[in-house]
């Protein structure tokens, strides 16, 4: 290497090592290299054979040139010649292309700068074994580089290909902290209300859910919640994830029927940057985000038929494919289902798939309705009141009012522990109206629909010593009404509640519960 050689090489490796930011390192090695190269243009690339792409870094060149060749598509013949290049010189594989009309590879640059006259020559960059890329200068014309120009330019191969490494990965610990900001603000605003809450009824109506809820959390199994709506779906999902190993990961919570079917793959499985109109940066879907932890699906039931498809691969392969991407993803979740329908009858009418049903199916637990567990009534009024008083800013001394529990423990609650809160609520705001008022008056929960909270919907004539019984009763009439009877085997009653069938049929022989023939001919 000659001096002027060696100065040239200190010269351009100060430029080229010496920002990791590629636009403002090649602008700097752009102005300095066209002192001694023809340069209207110098180009950072990275080339994938199988993908058949080569996607531009950075570009640097003449407004004259008009030079956007930012991914293009790389022929049959540009990819071969790309491996003969990679065998003939697999040391130094730097090379001219004066007359890119009978190149291969000049060829697909050529055409898409509208067969200009131009000319290449480019060096292919790796760092041990490991491709990089490809560094090129272009020069307008045809036949506008010598064999000195290949030998000054080769010098800077190495430093171009340690440069692409660190600005590679400099990029790539950017892209970790933007994700890490993203979950955080993510996680935020999805943090459950329900984190810390004292689980109302465990003793009680709750009591088999939360015995369940012991057996299942500590494992990986699939979930399925069933229960009407607002009996506290979430909360229970919530505590199987946080009373298992995975507490420490992430719990994500997806409203399946709130997205809009256009937007729930993009929800689910996330995108790529360019995938659609709008895609203007990749995006990690609620399953990668869950990668840990636990994924909650509430309102399974409203999933388009083409996302059951993608879901069910999920669970099978625990991978996801984002939009438009073009390599699986695998993800270590949990997946907790929940819903109010009737999934077995959506399976009969072709809008729920069957084999989704039956990977989902694996535990399933029904939360009973408030009517069937009454004797919980108390202690949630207690605890909304202290919560909602506290949220309110309020300090709450009023009593309830006499006879108010009564009532209320006759209503049948349509809307379950979620119109409880509300009417606690409701309450509160009346109370905080009227000073002077001695009691907080519960009068009148679901006035809006006529109904009275005196009208009863299941008789409270048990003495008070059968109340326990009651609920039991209630509880397990229900989970045979949604069997349709059925006791023993796959989805019958003793495996929604959790007990061998005979432990289950002495316990309704004991509380009364009609079952069998009998049953079904009531």
């Amino acid at each position: 290497m000659t001096s002027k050689e060696q100065d040239f090489f200190y010269q351009a490796t100060m430029r080229i090592c010496g920002n990791l930011n590629l636009d403002a390192m090649l602008s700097d090695c752009y102005a300095f290299i066209e002192k001694f190269i023809p340069t209207n243009a110098l180009i950072m690339a990275l080339y994938n054979l199988e993908a058949k792409i080569s996607d531009a870094l950075s570009i640097v060149a003449d407004p004259e040139l008009d030079l956007n060749m930012k991914t293009m598509p790389l022929t049959s013949e540009a990819i071969t010649h790309f491996k003969n290049l990679e065998k003939k010189d697999p040391m130094h594989s730097n090379f001219i292309i004066n007359n890119p009309r009978e190149d291969p590879v000049g060829k697909i640059g050529w055409e898409a700068l509208g067969k200009k006259e131009i000319s290449y020559i480019f060096s292919l960059l790796k760092v041990g074994e490991e491709k990089m890329g490809l560094v090129a200068l272009v020069a307008k014309g045809y036949n506008r580089y010598s064999r000195h120009d290949l030998e000054l330019f080769s010098l800077l191969r190495g430093p171009f290909a340690i440069a692409m490494a660190n600005a590679q990965k400099h990029q790539e610990v950017i892209r970790l902290k933007e994700i890490l900001a993203d979950d955080n603000r993510y996680l935020t605003r999805q943090m459950s209300k329900a984190v810390g809450d004292e689980m109302i009824g465990k003793e009680f109506g709750l009591r088999d859910v939360m015995e369940m809820v012991r057996q299942v959390a500590p494992l990986s199994s699939q979930v399925l919640l069933l229960g009407e709506t607002g009996v506290g779906k979430e909360v229970i999902a919530n505590t199987i994830h946080h009373t298992s190993a995975r507490s420490n990961g992430p719990f994500i919570k997806v409203n399946c029927g709130a997205i809009p079917e256009s937007l729930v793959d993009s929800e689910l499985f996330g995108h790529e940057k360019g995938a659609f109109t709008g895609a203007v940066k990749q995006r990690r879907g609620c399953f990668e985000r869950a990668h840990g932890g636990t994924i909650f699906l509430d309102e399974i039931g409203e999933l388009p038929l083409k996302v059951q498809v993608r879901l069910l691969r999920v669970l099978q392969m625990r991978e996801i494919e984002r939009i438009g991407g073009a390599r699986p993803v695998p993800v270590d979740i949990r997946i907790i289902t929940a819903t109010h329908r009737d999934l077995p009858a959506m399976v009969r009418k072709g809008t729920f798939r069957e084999d989704l049903w039956f990977r989902l199916n694996v535990f399933p637990i029904t939360i009973p309705p408030l009517r069937h567990r009454k004797m919980d009534i108390p202690a949630l009024i207690n605890f909304f009141v202290l919560r909602k008083s506290k949220e309110m800013n309020l300090l709450v001394t009023n009593k309830l009012e006499p006879g108010c529990m009564e009532k209320l423990q006759k209503y049948h609650w349509p809307g379950n522990v979620r119109e409880l809160e509300n009417i606690v609520e409701r309450a509160l705001i009346r109370s905080s109206a009227n000073p002077e008022e001695k009691y907080l008056r519960f009068d009148g929960p679901n006035r809006s629909s006529g109904q009275n909270v005196a009208a009863p919907a299941v008789s409270l004539a048990s003495p008070p010593v059968l109340k326990m019984d009651a609920a039991m009763k209630n509880h397990i009439e229900s989970v045979l009404d949604l069997t349709n009877g059925k006791i023993q085997g796959d989805h019958g009653a003793a495996s929604l509640l959790g007990l061998p069938p005979s432990t289950l049929r002495n316990r309704m022989r004991k509380l009364g519960v009609i079952y069998g023939k009998a049953r079904k001919g009531r």
